[in-house]
């Protein structure tokens, strides 16, 4: 059986998912009652995987909580914590657990966390794996013999940047993402929809790969500036942060901004992707501002 994503994107409708951090610590009732807001205003929720090289419960187990209490994962997995054999691992393992969706990362580097001793692995990057769970999908074992115990039904996905200020090297590794078996782009933040539309038009759709634009919840001026410094890609305009400096409820404004953003970015791209870190509740506030209240 398909996944409600796969299902989606196949029937060439509009999908909305949402990213969620899994707890740091044990106890993961706190991210499930987040997940309970997000059931049935999206069609999927995003489970991230050691971003920003923080600690935090791995994606697999959060993404089976998931499942449990009805509501469909796309599970990250990044390559930089693990070699070959524990990727291939994990994405077996997500298959038997019923996790349709896997979104392959290559992960932000050691040094942006806060263990920076850490020795990254990176044996695969995000092509890699994704030529991975193809082979995986078609029965090939890693010994190039076929697999003893049933084939893979993973829908993969990758994630672009269509900010890249080098659009030869954006479209080079789009194309190779897209041959190694990717079956949607999620885009890094979005700040510029001229950015979004030209990777759109000029890219994504001549390869008839489908792409869920990043929206990103700005808390505060001073939030967006840090966000502008340490993410990449994000390269928030003049205006947003002139909005944000000069409203009296930045955080009003913010949700307001990334409303805007999600109205008009899922009539460029295929759907939206909203993040909103440590902040997820006010996710159902924006996609209702942006009358896009769902019934997934």
């Amino acid at each position: 059986l398909k996944s409600k994503l796969q299902q989606t994107l196949e029937k060439n409708s509009k999908v909305i998912t949402a990213e969620l951090m899994p707890p740091r610590g044990g106890d993961p009732i706190r991210s499930l009652k987040i997940a309970q807001l997000l059931k049935n205003k999206v069609h999927a929720v995003n489970v991230t995987d050691g971003s920003r090289a923080i600690m935090r419960m791995c994606s697999l187990a959060m993404s089976k909580l998931l499942l449990e209490n009805g509501i469909e994962p796309i599970m990250q997995i990044s390559c930089r914590d693990r070699n070959k054999i524990a990727l291939q691992s994990d994405i077996l393992g997500a298959n038997a657990l019923g996790i349709k969706n896997i979104l392959c990362i290559t992960g932000d580097s050691v040094k942006a966390g806060d263990q920076q001793e850490t020795k990254a692995v990176h044996e695969f990057e995000a092509v890699r794996l994704l030529k991975q769970i193809q082979s995986f999908n078609q029965g090939i074992d890693p010994t190039f013999e076929q697999l003893p115990d049933k084939r893979t039904e993973i829908f993969s996905g990758a994630a672009v940047d269509p900010s890249c200020r080098n659009q030869r090297s954006l479209k080079s590794r789009t194309i190779k993402k897209k041959e190694a078996g990717a079956n949607f782009l999620q885009t890094q933040i979005v700040m510029d929809r001229k950015c979004l539309a030209d990777f759109c038009n000029e890219i994504s759709n001549p390869l008839e790969i489908p792409v869920i634009a990043g929206v990103f919840l700005l808390k505060s001026y001073k939030n967006a500036l840090f966000i502008n410094k340490f993410v990449p890609g994000a390269n928030i305009p003049e205006n947003v942060l002139n909005r944000l400096k000069d409203a009296k409820n930045p955080l009003q404004e913010g949700i307001l901004i990334a409303s805007e953003q999600a109205k008009d970015f899922i009539n460029i791209a295929d759907g939206i992707h909203l993040m909103a870190v440590k902040s997820e509740h006010l996710i159902p506030e924006i996609l209702e501002k942006a009358g896009l209240n769902l019934e997934c």
